[in-house]
């Protein structure tokens, strides 16, 4: 018996290791992996796939209610977790066409209750706050893909005016809760960059001061210095690619707003990332969320460093194209004489991901001074508009024709009687290059 009891003190360590020990970003992300509730690509989410996800988590004992409703006469849920006396509200998709927030706090708070008698830092955060989350707040928006409501208002301009019923809500859920901490999560553009670099601003993080003159004061240190932590978690898996969103105070924002009514609020604003899916920038907010709540109940943003935040490089756009096309001898089979050398640049709108999204010309000419997330140098090609001209804000669909080839540009189906060596439609090859 002897013998076997350093053993078993060793076996029990470990145990209460394991469900005592902070978690790393690392394993947040392979929780998520393993555990998401969330099952399609956030952009296809509607109010009824959220109804969906919502009864998941009231199965699992989330208490979930209705607490207002939109323009459209759309049910606005709020979900509540923890019984803790700080108080925490996040809320999501207030511009309906930015949804990946939406899906993370779904298996966030899938995590959070399915583990709160589990680990212990969950245990202990339950205890610690209370946790208001509006996973959608502009549901007629994410209805139809929109950014404003169905007033045709943008909500997160109206925090003053109020005259949105979303907005109105957000107000009154604020006012009636007063949170220590909030967390306003916004999707940005995928072109999106990182200060000067070319590199893409996956994630954006501001800690909002609220104040016209951006001084500091109790609340909105505490924020910087999770935004710090969120950051450093951030990096495991994308180095390079987190910014500093834009700090001008808006006067009609909501951010500013409930910031100076006493609720300093964290912005995350999620961009894109080349050759990643959807999934993966959901799982990104996962982990974000669950660092930043983390580190409130094991104090570890108290020793976070907030130069990490402030030394962040700020936002910067217009310079990257989803695509550039390099050297692109230009042919518009009715001028077949007056064929120039060009750069094209060409750039996606944003769409669900269940349809395809259109792509449009957005320069011509010298493009050496800017980048393409994908660049293909065309020069051994005469590129053909499908539409027949070329211009700015024309459909980026293209044929290809080898030089070497001997071609009728005057054909009336020059499609049909000379078969293209490359066609590129709807931001897709049909039929890729050599």
């Amino acid at each position: 018996m002897k013998l076997r009891l350093p053993f078993l003190i060793l076996l029990l360590t470990l145990v209460m290791n394991t469900f005592t020990a902070a978690q790393s970003p690392e394993e947040f992300a392979r929780v998520w992996d393993e555990t998401h509730i969330s099952s399609k690509p956030a952009s296809d989410v509607r109010l009824a796939d959220l109804k969906v996800y919502l009864e998941k988590l009231r199965g699992m004992g989330v208490k979930i209610q209705e607490v207002g409703r939109s323009y459209g006469n759309r049910e606005i849920y709020q979900a509540e977790w923890g019984t803790g006396p700080l108080r925490i509200l996040m809320w999501s998709q207030m511009h309906g066409d930015e949804p990946t927030a939406t899906s993370a706090l779904v298996d966030m708070l899938a995590f959070l209750q399915t583990n709160q008698e589990k680990i212990e830092w969950v245990k202990k955060l339950h205890e610690s706050i209370t946790l208001r989350v509006v996973p959608m707040l502009n549901p007629d928006g994410a209805e139809v893909y929109q950014r404003r409501n169905l007033q045709w208002i943008d909500i997160n301009r109206d925090a003053q005016d109020l005259k949105t019923p979303e907005g109105l809500l957000l107000k009154q859920l604020r006012d009636e809760f007063v949170p220590d901490i909030g967390f306003n999560l916004h999707n940005q553009q995928e072109l999106t960059l990182v200060g000067r670099s070319f590199d893409q601003a996956t994630i954006s993080l501001l800690a909002v001061s609220g104040r016209k003159d951006n001084s500091s004061y109790p609340g909105f240190e505490k924020n910087k210095r999770i935004c710090s932590l969120i950051i450093q978690a951030l990096g495991k898996f994308i180095p390079g690619h987190i910014a500093r969103y834009d700090d001008s105070y808006n006067a009609q924002a909501f951010g500013d707003n409930i910031s100076a009514w006493g609720s300093p609020v964290i912005l995350i604003e999620t961009g894109g990332y080349h050759g990643k899916d959807e999934l993966f920038l959901i799982r990104l907010n996962f982990v974000a969320f669950l660092t930043a709540l983390q580190s409130l109940v094991d104090g570890s943003w108290e020793n976070a460093d907030p130069a990490i935040y402030e030394s962040l490089p700020f936002n910067s756009s217009g310079r990257v194209f989803n695509l550039i096309f390099r050297n692109a001898e230009v042919m518009i089979p009715s001028t077949p004489e007056k064929t120039f050398t060009a750069d094209i640049g060409i750039n996606r709108e944003r769409r669900r991901a269940q349809f395809i999204a259109p792509v449009y010309v957005r320069e011509i000419g010298d493009l050496s001074a800017y980048k393409g997330l994908e660049e293909i140098d065309v020069s051994a090609y005469y590129v053909v508009p499908k539409e027949g001209l070329l211009r700015p804000g024309t459909l980026g669909s293209f044929l290809f024709y080898k030089k070497s080839r001997t071609v009728e540009w005057g054909s009336e189906n020059l499609e049909k009687d000379f078969p293209p060596d490359g066609v590129y439609v709807f931001g897709k090859w049909l039929k890729p290059l050599e």
